[in-house]
């Protein structure tokens, strides 16, 4: 199966570098470029994308806007979003995350890691480079980045109620940052008893993908992270 990637970004030249390097590959096909997020949004719909590289500098609607009107769109529900950006911070991980990209990827990053970035979001995984640790979000998620987080924990009490003891403990475990062998591992039973659990999971919650379980799990208070 072919991987349809749009690729969303207001340099020309970085476009064309990233299209020459994605058609290079047998499993995916650049189908569109954007050079700002509105067109990106309009693209998706219209060349049925699978996995979006957005940049999320971009002039008139940018990327974090952009992400979050694909995620809105329950048309747009099977597309996936990876976040390009030159700024590897904390803040610009987690408004990344919480638009509802599955994951987000420095510009410096080698063209391997571009590639299996575009296959991990494809699969539904979450996407994280190096130097944007799961540790990094946990922390600023957890400890107030944001003065609504606080209403947001309280919105989740009622869906959270609604998992039961052993999809609330694979979503601590996905949380972490294990992949369903592990989990599967730790727990003794399949992968795909596990994989079971995390879909019931993202139902029941609302998450597109892991990368939104792991912002739920944190954003509700189910997972704190550890303090070093």
């Amino acid at each position: 199966m072919t991987i349809r990637v749009l690729l969303a970004d207001d340099q020309t030249l970085l476009r064309s570098a990233f299209r020459v390097l994605v058609d290079s590959e047998l499993d995916m096909q650049v189908v569109g470029e954007a050079a700002d997020g509105a067109e990106a949004v309009a693209l998706a719909r219209s060349e049925r994308a699978d996995v979006v590289l957005m940049d999320i500098r971009m002039p008139g609607t940018d990327g974090l806007a952009a992400t979050r009107m694909i995620s809105a769109d329950p048309e747009l529900a099977h597309v996936r979003v990876v976040m390009l950006t030159t700024f590897e911070v904390d803040e610009y991980v987690v408004q990344s995350l919480r638009a509802g990209a599955s994951g987000f990827l420095g510009k410096g990053a080698e063209p391997e890691e571009l590639l299996n970035a575009i296959r991990i979001a494809a699969a539904g995984e979450a996407l994280l480079s190096p130097v944007a640790t799961k540790g990094l979000i946990a922390t600023f998620l957890a400890q107030g980045g944001d003065p609504d987080a606080s209403g947001r924990a309280a919105g989740y009490s009622e869906r959270l109620a609604a998992l039961t003891v052993r999809e609330r403990e694979v979503l601590v475990l996905v949380a972490g940052g294990h992949s369903n062998d592990e989990i599967a591992e730790r727990l003794e039973v399949s992968p795909l008893t596990v994989k079971t659990h995390v879909n019931r999971a993202m139902a029941k919650l609302g998450a597109r993908d892991r990368a939104q379980l792991v912002v739920t799990a944190y954003e509700s208070g189910l997972v704190r992270p550890r303090v070093e």
